[in-house]
Parts: structure tokens; C-alpha cells; sequence
């Protein structure tokens, strides 16, 4: 028996961030999907998860787990799979770890991912952005730094976690404002910033004030802002604005919606999906494709540039005596003469 707890550690600590250089998010997504795993299998098989063992996360309790996560946690096929995803990656490192377990290993590779519908990207609409981004109120410093993250998630259509891990020397407000988005894979790229964005970053950098660390956006204690912490101002913002765009009460409005808005306001723009990708940071042309799908306007051009068949007129004549004696003149005329 292989006992989990150091294997795990050596993974999270070492194989994820050293070897494969993966992001902090990642390390951190992957954290919380063992987390929840070794949860699972504790309650389930009465042990603490400091004494789990490798050989106890077989098929049936990794299947048991990806259905709690669907029925009780109520998520999504994209989230299972990201935990199984997750679950995987750990098991490849661990056939070179124990070789013994190797065919206890496959099996659970062979776990199948979830097909997960397509469907159209939500997304805002323009006044309902507007309202969102006027709802924070300038005359205090939290409402002057919630209205300067609003307008740079939207403007620059930001995943939350390079929102919150943008750094002052991220940020150029020189002759051309830009700023520098370090994102997924380690990819950075720069975007340059609307004069309104400009406008609203430079009145929080004036009241932001002097603190020991380099994130741009702090909370009300002076420390780096979280996830949890933009994702709570957006709802109470979105909430705000609703008094003046009642169609936000049905919005379930989050940061990701932010950045879905973004991208097809510049997709209507350009009509350039490559410049999409380029603004979002995809690494693959594949994931900007969904909002050509949610765009109407890229089907416009189609339908415009492509000449419709013409339209046979004609009336239609019954051949069938029984498909005759079904017109409605025909019944009319039958019940005259029963009258």
C-alpha cells in the first residue's frame, strides 16, 4: 500500500510549480480539487486523508466522487472535468513513483471526461455595462477603486485573477496608457487603455496611497485584493445598478460575463477574431471561435454577401380525390348541400 499524503505534497509542491512551471492559479485549482477529493474519500471510507492510500482511490470511489461534485455540489461537466482533469495529471506522476500501482493507475486514467454542451456565451449588453460601470459612487476611495477595476476588467476584458494580480509596475499611463496582463501559460501581453479606463486608474493611484506591496488594487485593509473580494464589489455594484436597468435582476453578472462582453464589443468592432484572441490572450484561435457563434452580426455579413434562390410562385392543386374532398371550398360546398 502507497500512502498518498507525501506523494501529494511532493506533487503540489514540486512537480506542478518547479517542474512543469505551472501558474499559481493552477497549482491553486489543483489544490482545491484534492481537497475536495480527499474529503470525499474520507467520509466515505472512514479514515482520516493523512492515512489515504494510493490503492483506496480506485475507479469506483474516482466515479463516486465526479457524481458527488454534479448532483450535491450542484457542478457543471467543465468543473468535473477540470477535478478529473486534475486527478489524472497526479496519477501520471505517480507511474513513475510506484511502479507496483501502475495497473491500479491506468484504470483510473481510463476514467472518461464529461461532453459538455456548447452553448452560447452570455454576455451584457451595452447599457446594461454602462449601468454597472456608473453604479460605483466617486466620492469615496472605495468607490473610486471599484470604478477603476470595473472599467479595466471590462475594457481590457480580464480573466478576475490577472485583474487582482496586476502590479503598479504593470501600469503605464504615459503618452500611450497600456498595461501589462501576465496571463494563463505564462503568456503576457499588453493592451492599450481607453482615456475613460485612464481617467479612472489615475484617480485611484492618486487616493491609493503608499502600502508594502506591489498589487494595484488593494481592500479596505490595505492588502492585496482577492477573487472573492472583486467578485463580492461586482455583485453588490450589479446589484445597485439594477434600480436603473431593471434587466439586471435576472443577471447572474460575474467577472467572467465581464470579459464575454468585452470580447464581442470588440468582435462587432474589428469583425477580426484573430484581434479577439490577441486582446483575450487565447492560446488557440479554437476558444475565441465560441463568440463568433453569439455575435448575430457576423451571420448578417454572411447573409448579405451570399445571393438567396429565387421562389417558384404557384398554387398548390390536388392531385388525390381525398386530398380534394379536404379543401376547405370543397367542405363548404358539402355542407350546403346537407343544409
Amino acid at each position: 500500500m502507497t500512502l498518498i499524503a507525501p506523494h501529494i505534497t511532493a506533487f503540489l509542491q514540486q512537480r506542478l510549480p518547479v517542474e512543469r512551471r505551472a501558474s499559481v492559479n493552477t497549482c491553486d485549482s489543483y489544490a482545491y480539487a484534492f481537497k475536495l477529493l480527499f474529503t470525499y474519500a474520507s467520509r466515505r471510507l472512514k479514515v482520516s486523508p493523512s492515512q489515504l492510500h494510493l490503492e483506496q482511490l480506485d475507479t469506483d470511489l474516482i466515479v463516486g466522487f465526479l457524481n458527488y461534485l454534479e448532483t450535491e455540489r450542484h457542478n457543471g461537466p467543465s468543473s468535473r472535468n477540470t477535478r478529473l482533469a486534475a486527478i489524472k495529471s497526479f496519477m501520471h506522476f505517480m507511474e513513475y513513483r510506484a511502479p507496483t500501482a501502475l495497473e491500479h493507475i491506468r484504470r483510473v486514467l481510463a476514467v472518461p471526461s464529461k461532453r459538455a454542451d456548447s452553448r452560447l456565451v452570455k454576455h451584457l449588453t451595452i447599457e446594461e455595462m454602462q449601468c454597472i460601470l456608473d453604479a460605483p459612487v466617486p466620492n469615496r476611495r472605495d468607490g473610486i477603486r471599484d470604478r477603476a477595476m470595473l472599467h479595466v476588467c471590462f475594457a481590457a476584458g480580464l480573466r478576475v485573477s490577472e485583474l487582482v494580480g496586476l502590479r503598479l509596475d504593470n501600469v503605464q499611463l504615459g503618452p500611450h496608457p497600456s498595461v501589462l496582463v501576465h496571463g494563463k501559460g505564462r503568456r503576457e501581453r499588453c493592451l492599450p487603455l481607453w482615456r475613460e479606463t485612464t481617467s479612472a486608474l489615475r484617480a485611484w493611484m492618486a487616493v491609493r496611497g503608499q502600502a508594502p506591496f506591489p498589487e494595484l488594487f488593494l481592500n479596505a485593509r490595505g492588502e492585496p485584493m482577492s477573487r472573492a473580494g472583486f467578485e463580492y464589489i461586482l455583485r453588490k455594484h450589479a446589484r445597485g445598478a439594477a434600480s436603473r436597468c431593471p434587466s439586471l435582476n435576472n443577471r447572474r453578472v460575474s467577472p467572467h460575463l465581464l470579459r464575454h462582453t468585452c470580447a464581442l464589443r470588440i468582435l462587432e468592432a474589428t469583425q477580426d477574431l484573430r484581434k479577439v484572441s490577441l486582446w483575450l490572450g487565447h492560446a488557440h484561435m479554437q476558444t475565441t471561435e465560441i463568440y463568433t457563434r453569439a455575435d448575430p452580426s457576423v451571420k448578417l455579413e454572411a447573409l448579405e454577401a451570399v445571393t438567396p434562390p429565387t421562389l417558384r410562385s404557384g398554387r398548390f392543386k390536388a392531385t388525390d380525390a381525398l386530398i380534394a374532398s379536404l379543401t376547405p371550398s370543397t367542405v363548404m360546398q358539402r355542407r350546403r348541400h346537407q343544409t
